[in-house]
């Protein structure tokens, strides 16, 4: 049994198709773990849910920017960060969620972004129990699990979590650790890298009677086809992703 787990598309539709060709061409896969950040702040939130929606034998978890990008009541929030923290940092994203709000909205994919459960749980032929979660057990937003979080800082993250993988995304940051009994992965983010490796990166969790094996990937693709689009669907947030696409998150 195969799995693919992927985490943070953010509306970048080159990156989702690029991935999927490789998983393809790896021989493919029983199913899709799917760890939330589908729509918002990327150029093409309804065409990656109508493309995720189609997967085969997918889970899907929410993320936060899922729960942003379907609640109206999220706009007051984006506002007030606006007003206590620099315009130049928050404008961008907030203008971002909306836009996504208002495309997710027209296109009547909003409810089933808003729909979606805070996590998921299955087991794997040999009895591993497996968390889903986006940003860390119980919760799709926060601090997350950074890969720089101290031992007793991740123990204390895993307390009550009930599982023996924990799979999340969030940070975008990828990195595989193990906490007593317990395994933790990002695969990092399909889009919107903070490093300054670009790619997008996934990965392939391989299982039977005798256990299971995780395999991180990352594939190429065409930043600017992105690019593009970006500039064609006439984002509002247009230089803040064009920066991303071409140096990263931190860039």
């Amino acid at each position: 049994m195969r799995y693919a787990i992927l985490s943070d598309i953010h509306g970048n539709l080159h990156a989702l198709e690029a991935v999927l060709a490789d998983i393809a061409a790896a021989g493919g896969v029983d199913g899709y773990l799917l760890l939330g950040d589908y729509a918002a702040i990327g150029p093409d939130p309804v065409a990656v849910i109508d493309r995720i929606r189609a997967l085969p034998n997918a889970t899907f978890v929410r993320g936060n920017t899922d729960r942003y990008a379907s609640s109206a009541g999220m706009v007051e929030k984006w506002v007030g960060e606006m007003q206590t923290a620099p315009g130049e940092r928050w404008l961008p994203v907030a203008c971002a969620l909306m836009w996504t709000m208002g495309a997710t909205l027209a296109g009547g994919r909003q409810a089933w972004l808003g729909g979606l459960p805070v996590e998921a749980r299955l087991s794997l032929p040999d009895g591993t129990r497996v968390l889903c979660v986006h940003a860390a057990p119980g919760t799709d937003d926060g601090r997350g699990l950074p890969p720089d979080l101290s031992d007793d800082e991740l123990a204390a993250a895993l307390v009550g979590c009930d599982a023996d993988l924990v799979l999340i995304g969030h940070t975008h940051l990828p990195f595989q650790r193990t906490s007593g009994n317990v395994t933790v992965l990002n695969p990092g983010s399909l889009s919107n890298s903070p490093l300054s490796d670009l790619r997008a990166k996934y990965a392939l969790l391989h299982a039977d009677a005798s256990g299971y094996r995780l395999e991180p990937r990352q594939v190429e693709y065409d930043r600017d086809a992105v690019i593009a689009r970006i500039a064609e669907v006439n984002h509002p947030s247009a230089a803040m992703l064009t920066r991303f696409m071409r140096a990263g998150m931190r860039g």
